[in-house]
């Protein structure tokens, strides 16, 4: 895979289109169901990888067009989880917020392919290089009610076996980058301490692919940008695995980006674009953002996006963030003559 320097890309998510699903926050709920469903999510999938070709994203995602909710998608693959009797839990990633979550029955296996399907499908309707998603060890443990381990590091270490089995599929089937969502590390650094490093190379066994942990800390809306927690601790500690890089918020966060000199010769995703429902940055600013970060990271490790998904923004607003993230992306090669 070869990806230009300073690429412009996207964490993930785009808006369902209204025909499709009516979202609350990160929650989806579908219009259709069996094969009108299938269809519909179908349609939507080649929507919104056309227009991310049109805009001149370089490397590109589904747009997780088919996922009612960014971890459940992957749970229901598997066995031990149990998705319709849930339990409230207070979630640390979700300040001040109890939510009911699925509960953990049993001993956590893969039962099938979660998302590989899902990538086929969108290879076979692009050339782009692709990126696909899953969550990670400690964001499932700190999204699910445990009932049957009564230790969160056992039942870590199974849900990474779950989860780099689903990798080494999409691995096989073709998959440019894999991405591994972790906003729960950001929250318990003296949990990645304890088991979480150990988690994360477990889901990364025989990966040779590139890989990313998408360290989100914020999330959009009115809500609290949580940016109390830093990089400075967490990343050194990530850097002892074998992760290929680093998807980091700084666009909110307004985080000095020396501390990316810690991730040496790793990949780095620059959130450098709020992805709530906020005006579009003006371009210099934006350049600005970038450009700091490039004393620190090479352009050719570099990828530049929005902090986190943007599902939750309407397609317009959704299509102009990533039309400013190409602008931004073709301004710096001309400045550094790449």
């Amino acid at each position: 895979m070869d990806l230009p320097p300073v690429a412009a890309t996207t964490v993930g998510s785009f808006p369902r289109p209204q025909w499709l699903a009516q979202s609350e926050g990160t929650s989806v709920a579908f219009s259709l169901s069996g094969d009108a469903l299938r269809q519909a999510q179908d349609d939507a999938t080649e929507l919104a990888i056309r227009r991310q070709e049109d805009i001149g994203l370089d490397l590109i995602t589904d747009g997780e067009q088919r996922r009612t909710q960014f971890i459940n998608h992957i749970l229901a693959s598997w066995n031990g989880i149990d998705l319709q009797r849930q339990r409230p839990k207070s979630i640390r990633r979700r300040i001040g917020v109890e939510r009911p979550v699925p509960i953990v029955t049993g001993q956590v296996r893969r039962q099938r392919a979660a998302v590989v399907d899902d990538l086929k499908f969108a290879k076979a309707s692009t050339k782009r290089p692709l990126k696909m998603a899953v969550p990670g060890p400690m964001t499932v443990v700190d999204t699910t009610y445990d009932e049957a381990y009564g230790n969160e590091e056992t039942l870590a270490m199974d849900v990474a076996v779950a989860l780099n089995q689903e990798l080494m599929d999409l691995q096989a089937a073709g998959c440019d980058i894999v991405q591994i969502d972790e906003p729960a590390m950001t929250r318990y650094h003296e949990k990645v301490a304890a088991y979480g490093l150990q988690a994360l190379e477990r889901c990364l066994e025989g990966v040779t692919i590139p890989s990313i942990v998408h360290l989100c800390y914020g999330y959009p809306g009115t809500g609290p940008k949580q940016h109390e927690y830093l990089y400075d601790d967490l990343l050194p500690m990530l850097m002892q695995t074998h992760i290929g890089g680093f998807s980091v918020e700084f666009a909110r966060s307004g985080y000095d980006p020396s501390v990316l000199a810690q991730c040496r010769d790793r990949l780095v995703m620059l959130g450098c674009l709020d992805p709530g429902d906020t005006p579009v940055e003006p371009v210099d600013e934006v350049v600005a953002c970038v450009q700091k970060a490039l004393h620190h990271v090479p352009a050719s490790n570099l990828l530049i996006a929005p902090d986190c998904g943007l599902m939750t923004v309407s397609r317009e607003l959704a299509q102009a963030k990533c039309q400013l993230l190409v602008q931004v992306a073709a301004r710096l090669r001309d400045e550094l003559q790449v």
